[in-house]
């Protein structure tokens, strides 16, 4: 290879590229495991190598200069290039295998109990199925498929729509007997209220408060009770007759389903903005196992809301 040819280290052009990406040193260095300091010195690097500066330095702020802005897009799509080669690399070890990754309610209360009709359509394929709430790197991972709750719009990666959502109150049949039992809204006066506080920032789901003024209740405490920093969580207590939870229709349907959840009010349901999604990489193609898997999703979400309450 001719002596300007040459390629810089990889390690200082990917320092780069989520640098650069990110607009913050500090930013790339969480995403690639490294401090700042490492982040730093390979840009440093970079730029003896190329002769020109990539960044311009305005206090703690960092911007692109025009040959920065130019290499930028060309690196971003040779890693996902790279990502791409490397996947297709794998694929013949792991052809009947699809990785999943999900947030962890939706992976316990909804994935979980239908993946077995998953299993004996398609005998021959191998689910794994990994929880996590942080939004999938398809570039560091084996990652096939991501299932999302959100709006859709995820930067560099493909969406395709699963279900809508929508809140409503739950709680156990139990509720509905004893001196104070559920008839109306206004009967929760009398319970423990159950918050669901899963980290989603989804302005359009109302908490209690807000259900309760829709309902021109003004007799009950929409503060009070417990809160869970998971859905699923919320969804148990309520089943286990802690009180009433205001829950996903998705995370409760279920419990709604064996009758260990009822719904007590008629009109309690509300529809929300964020619906679920499934999410893979724009320059990715799916694999023949993972276009199964995604129509079978949809079938199924669409049984759900034709037989939801």
């Amino acid at each position: 290879m001719a002596q300007e040819d040459r390629l810089p280290a990889l390690n200082a052009l990917r320092a780069f590229e989520a640098a650069a990406r990110h607009l913050s040193f500090t930013r790339a260095a969480e995403e690639l495991n490294v401090t700042p300091g490492a982040i730093s010195q390979q840009i440093r690097q970079l730029e003896e190598f190329a002769g020109a500066p990539l960044f311009r330095r305005t206090g703690r702020q960092v911007l692109l200069t025009d040959a920065g802005q130019a290499a930028l897009p060309l690196l971003t799509s040779a890693f996902e290039m790279m990502a791409e080669a490397v996947h297709h690399m794998r694929a013949p070890a792991r052809r009947d295998r699809l990785m999943i990754s999900s947030a962890p309610s939706f992976a316990a209360k909804w994935l979980a109990p239908r993946l077995e009709r998953f299993q004996e359509q398609n005998p021959e394929a191998e689910v794994w199925v990994s929880a996590d709430m942080a939004m999938t790197d398809f570039n560091s991972s084996d990652i096939d498929l991501a299932l999302r709750h959100g709006k859709g719009l995820y930067e560099g990666l493909r969406a395709e729509k699963i279900m809508s959502e929508s809140v409503l109150p739950v709680c156990s049949p139990d509720l509905m007997s004893g001196p104070h039992p559920l008839r109306g809204p206004a009967d929760l006066a009398h319970h423990v209220l159950l918050h669901d506080e899963s980290p989603e920032n989804d302005p359009s789901r109302p908490d209690w408060n807000a259900w309760l003024k829709a309902r021109g209740v003004t007799t009950v405490d929409g503060n009070r009770g417990p809160r869970f920093t998971q859905s699923s969580l919320v969804v148990e207590a309520a089943a286990a007759g802690r009180g009433v939870a205001l829950a996903k229709f998705a995370i409760a349907s279920g419990d709604l389903e064996r009758g260990r959840l009822i719904a007590p009010f008629a009109d309690g349901a509300s529809d929300i903005d964020f619906a679920y999604w499934i999410v893979y990489p724009k320059w990715r193609t799916p694999s023949k196992l993972a276009r199964t898997f995604m129509a079978w999703l949809k079938t199924e979400a669409q049984a759900g809301e034709v037989t939801g309450v």
